[in-house]
């Protein structure tokens, strides 16, 4: 991506280890960054970090997935700017599947994180995108969107809207000049991670956002990241059902 002035990212879940690196990343590019979640304290040390890195703005808001009754305010902020208008999803949350087995109540906030709150914003953002002729969404999904499995199922399923949802707003922008990419990320060392069982190939989140950064300047539809996990869920969705369901992964 090339040094600009005229770039405006809105980032989701900017306190993430992924949207970080991500954040950061744009910055230095020159980019204005909107830092957007629910730990204001958090970002505003990271907009003064990103204003260090050469960010032409670098500001702290409020953004909670479960509380639409907001996002209208995000916009209008985005719209304050001039310029293409991009947004980067690193929203989520992952509750173990135990965890949701003993108490289903926890699925409406599984899905409203990881799907249904981020594409109510994008719904919000997108006309306004159209009407600027482009910019580009990233939407971060998961490798656990590619099949249900007993781990994690409930996220996955949240995973798997979020990535069909993508692939439709991807079919919309496009004919206004717009790009969405979509991200699944394999194992990353965040905090969602830290701790879980059976745990391999774990990247690095600055490799994550470097990964990101090299799909949008080539507009890239669909990323696995690392690129190894494009192969390893291959297989995995290739695995026969009667063979599948007995297996425990």
């Amino acid at each position: 991506m090339t040094k600009t002035a005229n770039q405006t990212w809105i980032i989701l879940g900017a306190t993430s280890s992924m949207a970080r690196a991500f954040a950061r990343k744009q910055a230095a590019e020159g980019a204005a960054v909107l830092l957007a979640g629910r730990d204001m304290d958090d970002l505003k040390l990271l907009a003064e970090d990103c204003r260090l890195r050469g960010a032409r703005l670098a500001e702290a808001l409020a953004f909670d997935a479960r509380r639409p009754e907001g996002f209208d305010a995000l916009v209008a902020r985005m719209e304050a700017e001039d310029g293409l208008l991009n947004a980067a999803v690193f929203v989520g949350s992952m509750p173990p599947q135990a965890e949701i087995d003993a108490d289903p109540s926890l699925i409406d906030g599984t899905i409203t994180d990881s799907f249904t709150g981020p594409a109510r914003f994008l719904q919000l953002l997108a006309p306004r995108m159209e009407a600027r002729g482009g910019g580009t969404v990233v939407g971060v999904g998961s490798v656990a969107g590619d099949r249900g499995r007993l781990g994690n199922y409930v996220y996955g399923a949240a995973k798997a809207g979020f990535h069909t949802y993508l692939s439709g707003l991807r079919n919309r922008l496009t004919r206004a000049g717009g790009h969405v990419v979509t991200v699944k990320p394999g194992f990353v060392d965040t905090s969602m991670t830290w701790g879980l069982p059976g745990m391999f190939l774990v990247a690095a989140p600055e490799k994550v956002a470097d990964d990101i950064a090299r799909a949008v300047r080539k507009r890239r539809n669909v990323i696995y990241t690392p690129f190894f996990w494009r192969f390893i869920m291959l297989i995995i969705i290739h695995v026969p059902e009667m063979i599948f369901k007995k297996m425990k992964i």
